[in-house]
């Protein structure tokens, strides 16, 4: 399933604008309190943030966390009227232990992470994450550090390309596609996303243009995907969540990808299917004691409404495990 967040259309946005996705239904499933300290993993542009400091007020904070930047320049500005009830952090979220525990927290009472990519990202051509406008082919959400998308292009094997096509992107044409890239590449090297955009659209033929997407669309999203090991360590960080999770805190989480929602699922329902005791016993025997309970048992969807208005929410899936 492509995510739809990460989807896009041809048509060129005038002016960015960034709406938190399944804002309601994620700030009341995550049920903040008065002074409690909660989490945005992924903070973006604090559209989360935002909510949560309002429903904790007075006196709850939130830990800001983002590999990115400039997005964290922004959630600073926006959330300036908080003073030192917003806490910043610069890093990646699959070090979340790490970072709180360098920032003096060691347990808190929620966790929201929003997997997705904010629109600051998305609509500025010089990120390269979007085929509509050229732009470098860099991918990175953190710009300071690890490989572009470029840098891979370029290193790649045939068979890896081929692989992240197909397992990241969903590409039935991932075959011919690794190997166009692979032939262009042996003449010059690939750099700027309207040079992928055009391979990928030659492979694909003017058939493509009948489809909904356009079909650049699940190459850029998976080599996106690969450029920031968006799938892997997601089984550790709903554990790690979990484990700074006080009894009552909730973890939510907000997917767009297949893979991802798989993932986050999967770890939640291990946590709270811990236990191999005979139903019936007063107290766990096994040492194996559940750690979370499921707080809905299938994933949250944005309404029809949301959907219209922001069409780029239309693959969210919103999970909640709580802490016992």
């Amino acid at each position: 399933m492509l995510a739809s967040s990460r989807t896009e259309s041809i048509v060129t946005p005038k002016v960015a604008h960034h709406e938190p996705v399944l804002l309601r239904e994620a700030v009341a499933l995550l049920s903040p309190t008065p002074g409690g300290t909660f989490v945005d993993l992924t903070v973006g542009l604090g559209g989360h943030a935002e909510a949560i400091l309002e429903a904790a007020a007075p006196g709850g904070r939130v830990v800001g966390i983002d590999r990115d930047l400039r997005a964290l320049e922004h959630a600073k500005e926006r959330l300036a009227r908080f003073g030192e009830r917003f806490v910043p952090l610069h890093g990646n979220h699959h070090e979340l232990a790490a970072l709180l525990q360098g920032a003096g927290v060691f347990a808190v009472d929620g966790i929201l992470a929003d997997l997705g990519l904010s629109s600051l990202q998305l609509d500025d051509p010089e990120r390269g994450f979007s085929f509509q406008e050229d732009g470098p082919l860099d991918m990175r959400m953190d710009t300071s550090a690890g490989p572009t998308a470029a840098d891979l292009l370029a290193t790649m094997s045939e068979l890896d390309l081929r692989r992240i096509l197909k397992v990241y992107g969903e590409e039935m044409l991932a075959g011919r596609i690794a190997r166009a890239l692979v032939l262009r590449r042996a003449k010059a090297p690939i750099r700027r996303t309207a040079e992928l955009r055009e391979i990928v659209e030659r492979v694909a033929g003017p058939r493509a243009r009948r489809f909904r997407i356009h079909p650049a669309t699940r190459t850029f999203q998976a080599l996106r995907i690969a450029v920031n090991g968006e799938i892997e360590g997601l089984e550790t960080l709903v554990q790690d969540a979990v484990s700074l999770l006080r009894r009552g805190g909730r973890l939510a989480v907000i997917s767009f990808h297949s893979l991802e929602d798989r993932a986050i699922k999967h770890t939640m329902r291990a946590l709270a299917e811990r236990c191999i005791c005979p139903p019936g016993l007063p107290v766990c025997g096994c040492g194996r004691e559940n750690l979370v309970r499921l707080v809905s048992t299938r994933a949250v969807r944005p309404t029809p409404e949301e959907i219209e208005r922001n069409p780029r929410s239309r693959s969210a899936r919103l999970r909640v495990a709580e802490r016992i």
